[in-house]
């Protein structure tokens, strides 16, 4: 199946999550030295993360801020903390999801499949480049660009900006945005879908496009030409 790189020091929980992943036929595996946790991610190449908050050394944002430097691979965050900032920071940072301690591992294993069948087997059908306004986005390498000027999108970023793109000028609701991206809206937040989209904003305005997204009230949002 794939390839899971586990950032977790409570050593029954990474057991049991290896055990588990394992048992559906994902190749996982662990943190050697939490010091250097970005040897052991290239020396793997995994395909998706898995990554606690609170590590040693090194807390997992910036483990995150780290690969997210190298790679926009689907990572999900499992962590005891349940403080709103922490959902908020993790997603900031370009994480896919944020799953609080306990957790119930059918879910874990929806999440994990629905995020390696969007990162992997979805090939954004309707169109890999578009051009908006002066600007051009290219979906399969996850970048927008516009008077020489580039950006890194997430897969997250890319999957919703290429929803309203086939959809410009079309208000696209939040359900239907959610149903797309998660497969099942039962296992996301509107609060994880608002803040990818406040992502998106804010690099639409690094990019000079300012108010490019439009948010219907009680409909949804419109990528506006």
């Amino acid at each position: 199946m794939s390839r899971i790189f586990i950032i977790e020091d409570d050593l029954p929980l990474y057991e049991e999550l290896k055990s588990r992943l394992e048992e559906w036929d994902h190749t996982v595996s662990g943190v050697s030295d939490f010091s250097n946790v970005l040897n052991d991610f290239i020396r793997f190449e995994p395909e998706l993360v898995l990554i606690d908050i609170t590590l040693p050394k090194y807390d997992g944002f910036y483990w995150c801020r780290r690969i997210r430097d190298i790679s926009s691979l689907p990572i999900i965050f499992l962590s005891s903390r349940n403080h709103p900032s922490d959902m908020v920071m993790s997603m900031q940072l370009g994480s896919d999801d944020y799953i609080q301690k306990p957790f119930n591992f059918d879910v874990l294993v929806a999440k994990i499949d629905a995020l390696l069948r969007r990162a992997y087997q979805y090939q954004n059908q309707s169109m890999d480049v578009i051009r908006f306004r002066d600007a051009v986005f290219d979906f399969k390498r996850l970048t927008g660009a516009r008077s020489g000027q580039v950006l890194q999108l997430t897969k997250n970023e890319s999957f919703i900006l290429s929803i309203l793109a086939a959809n410009k000028d079309q208000v696209v609701s939040r359900d239907e945005l959610i149903e797309q991206l998660w497969d099942d809206a039962k296992f996301i937040s509107d609060n994880t879908l608002t803040v990818n989209i406040n992502r998106i904003r804010k690099k639409l305005e690094e990019m000079g496009l300012e108010d490019a997204i439009v948010t219907k009230t009680g409909l949804g949002y419109m990528l506006k030409e």
